[in-house]
C-alpha cells in the first residue's frame, strides 16, 4: 500500500454504497485558498430527512419535513462554524464544544476529550472533526495548519472511546479525507484507517461535482463545499441538498 498515493475524492468513494459522514480539508493548488467539504448520507428516514442551511457564515442542518422528525437528537447540528480565524468542521454537536472551548481560550484537543463516540448502538457513529487556522499560517508565517480527529468505540460494547488527532502542514493541490464508516454492514463497519490523501483542484465546481457525483445516489443527502482565500477570510462556496433546492 503506497501511503502517498493520491487520488481524488471521486475516486475514494466512487462504487462505496456507504461512506457515511465526510469531512475534508486541504489547499488550493495555487496556495492561496484552504478548502474543506462536508457531506453526510443517510439510510433511515430520520436520517434522510435533512437539509443544508447556511446561517450567515456558519451552516446548519435542519428537518427537510419537521412533521417526520423521529428523533432530533443525533441529526441536527451545526456542520460548519467559524470562530475568530478558525474554520471548525464536525459531524455532530461537537462544533458546539469546540467553539465554546475555543472561546475560552482552550485547544480542538482539549475540547473532543470530553466527547465520545454517538452512543447508536450498534452502530456507535464515530465523531470526526476538523479545523484549519487560519490565523497566521499560509500568511507568510508557514504553511497552512489543519488538524483532523476521530473518536470511536474501542470494542463492539462501547465500553471505552479511542481518541485519534492528527496535526497537518498543508501541501498545495492535497488534502486529507475522512469518513465515519467503511462501508455498508450491519452494524456498519467504523473508518479504521487514517485520514486518506486526496487531490484538491482550483476549481470549486470540480470539487463539488466530484464528490457529488461519486457518492451512492440512493444513500447521498447534502454536500457543502467552501474555498476561503487566505489572506483576506473571503470565501465562494457550493451546497447541494438532494431534497431541496440548491444554493
Amino acid at each position: 500500500m503506497n501511503i502517498y498515493e493520491k487520488k481524488s475524492i471521486g475516486e475514494r468513494i466512487k462504487g462505496n454504497s456507504y461512506v457515511g459522514r465526510g469531512i475534508a480539508i486541504g489547499l488550493s493548488p495555487d496556495g492561496t485558498k484552504a478548502v474543506c467539504a462536508y457531506f453526510i448520507m443517510g439510510r433511515s428516514a430520520n436520517s434522510r430527512n435533512r437539509v443544508f442551511i447556511k446561517e450567515g457564515r456558519n451552516l446548519k442542518i435542519l428537518p427537510y419535513d419537521a412533521t417526520k422528525v423521529e428523533d432530533p437528537s443525533l441529526i441536527i447540528y451545526y456542520p460548519v462554524k467559524i470562530f475568530g480565524d478558525s474554520i471548525i468542521v464536525t459531524n455532530g454537536d461537537q462544533t458546539d464544544t469546540v467553539y465554546d472551548f475555543l472561546a475560552h481560550g482552550k485547544s480542538f484537543e482539549d475540547a473532543l476529550m470530553t466527547r465520545a463516540f454517538e452512543p447508536d448502538y450498534p452502530n456507535w457513529t464515530p465523531r470526526i472533526s476538523g479545523i484549519i487556522d487560519l490565523n497566521g499560517s499560509g500568511r507568510g508565517d508557514g504553511p497552512l495548519r489543519f488538524k483532523l480527529s476521530i473518536l470511536k468505540s474501542a470494542d463492539s460494547e462501547g465500553t471505552a472511546c479511542s481518541r485519534f488527532f492528527y496535526n497537518y502542514e498543508s501541501i498545495p493541490g492535497e488534502g486529507r479525507f475522512i469518513h465515519t464508516y467503511m462501508c455498508d454492514g450491519s452494524p456498519i463497519p467504523t473508518f479504521t484507517a487514517d485520514p486518506e490523501l486526496v487531490t484538491v483542484p482550483d476549481d470549486i465546481d470540480e470539487f463539488t461535482c466530484d464528490i457529488w457525483d461519486n457518492l451512492d445516489a440512493e444513500n447521498r443527502i447534502s454536500l457543502y463545499v467552501r474555498y476561503t482565500d487566505i489572506d483576506s477570510g473571503e470565501y465562494e462556496d457550493r451546497l447541494i441538498n438532494k431534497y431541496g433546492q440548491e444554493a
